[in-house]
C-alpha cells in the first residue's frame, strides 16, 4: 500500500502528451476498473464512517480525514452492483472532481499503469445511455473499464445549472452584432455534454457535440478540407481534458498548430481542478480554462467573447 501511495503522489505531478496514468482497482469480482491518477489524492483503509441523515443511498457515511469531513460513496452500489456489505474491510480512494473532494469505497487497489489515450477506446456500441462507462482499455489481455464518475456524482449530488433570467437576458447572443453562433462541445461524458449544452443554449447559441478529441479534430479538419472557414463556422470550442483516443491537450495542440484553426478560441473545461497544470494549458495554446461545473461561471466565459 505504501508503494502505491508514493507512486500516486509522484505521478500526480506529471502530465503526458496524449497519455494518462490509471490507478486500477476492483469492486465485486475480478473485473478491474480505472481512475485517472490526476484525480486521486490518496488511498486509505476505510476509517470509521459516521451516518449522514437523509443522505443519498449511495453515500455510506462521512469520514473525518486530515481535518475535513468527506462523504464516502459506495461505488459498487452506484453502478448497480449492490451495496458493499462490510465497508470497514474496504479501501477508500480519496478523489477531487469538479472542485469537490469525495471518497469511493473499493474492494482493492491493484497498481498504476501508464497508457496512451489512443489505446483507450469509447465504450462498445450497444452499451446504451444508461451505461456508467466512458471508456475501456486493455491491460495484459484483460479489459479495464473506466467509469463515468461525473454521471455517478450527478446522481448523488445533482449539479445546479440554473441561471437567473436577468443574467441570461444581459448575456444572450445578439444576432445583429454576431453572425457565428455555433459552439463545438467536446467531452466524453454524456452528462457533462448535456450540462454544457443546456448552459450554452440558454445564451441563444447552437451546439455541436463530439465525444472525444479525435472525433472533434476529424470533424474540424473535414470542414476545413472542404473549404469551410472554421472561424465562420464556430464561435468557440469548449473541450474536456480527459478523453479516449485523444485527450484535450493533444486536440488543442493540433488545432493551434494548423493555421486554418489556430485562431479559434478554445476553453478547456475540466474536472481536474485539484491538480490542473496551468503551464500545460499554456504550452498547448489553450485560450482559457475553467474547472467543472458552474453554469453561471461557464456562461460568463462564453458571453465574454460576445461583448
Amino acid at each position: 500500500m505504501a508503494g502505491i501511495l508514493e507512486t500516486v503522489n509522484q505521478r500526480t505531478q506529471l502530465v503526458g502528451q496524449n497519455r494518462l496514468e490509471l490507478l486500477l482497482f476492483s469492486l465485486k469480482g475480478k473485473q478491474l476498473y480505472g481512475i485517472n491518477v490526476f484525480k486521486v489524492r490518496e488511498v486509505l483503509n476505510c476509517p470509521h464512517l459516521y451516518t449522514l441523515p437523509n443522505s443519498h443511498s449511495y453515500i455510506r457515511g462521512v469520514a473525518h480525514i486530515r481535518g475535513a469531513a468527506i462523504s464516502i460513496i459506495d461505488l459498487q452500489a452506484s453502478i448497480g452492483m449492490g451495496r458493499v456489505e462490510n465497508p470497514s474491510e474496504c479501501l477508500i480512494i480519496i478523489t477531487e472532481y469538479n472542485t469537490k473532494v469525495q471518497g469511493f469505497l473499493v474492494n482493492g487497489v491493484d497498481r498504476i499503469v501508464n497508457k496512451n489515450w489512443e489505446s483507450v477506446l469509447p465504450p462498445p456500441e450497444g452499451a446504451g445511455t444508461a451505461s456508467y462507462l466512458t471508456a475501456v482499455t486493455d491491460m495484459d489481455g484483460e479489459i479495464v473499464e473506466i467509469l463515468d464518475v461525473e454521471k455517478i456524482l450527478s446522481e448523488v449530488s445533482p449539479v445546479d445549472d440554473q441561471m437567473s433570467e436577468e443574467f441570461v437576458e444581459e448575456n444572450k447572443f445578439d444576432p445583429v452584432q454576431h453572425v457565428v453562433k455555433k459552439v463545438l462541445i467536446v467531452d466524453d461524458s454524456a452528462v457533462a455534454r448535456k450540462q454544457i449544452q443546456r448552459t450554452v443554449e440558454k445564451l441563444g447559441l447552437e451546439c455541436v457535440l463530439k465525444k472525444d478529441g479525435k472525433e472533434a479534430l476529424d470533424h474540424v479538419r473535414e470542414l476545413m478540407d472542404s473549404g469551410v472557414d472554421i472561424l465562420k463556422e464556430y464561435y468557440m470550442v469548449i473541450s474536456d481534458v480527459e478523453m479516449p483516443e485523444m485527450d484535450g491537450y493533444t486536440f488543442t495542440a493540433e488545432m493551434k498548430s494548423d493555421p486554418r484553426s489556430q485562431n479559434l478560441f478554445i476553453l478547456m473545461h475540466t474536472s481536474l481542478s485539484g491538480v490542473f497544470n496551468m503551464s500545460m494549458v499554456q504550452k498547448v495554446g489553450a485560450d482559457d480554462f475553467l474547472a467543472k461545473f458552474k453554469a453561471e461561471e461557464l456562461a460568463k466565459r462564453v458571453s465574454a467573447l460576445l461583448s
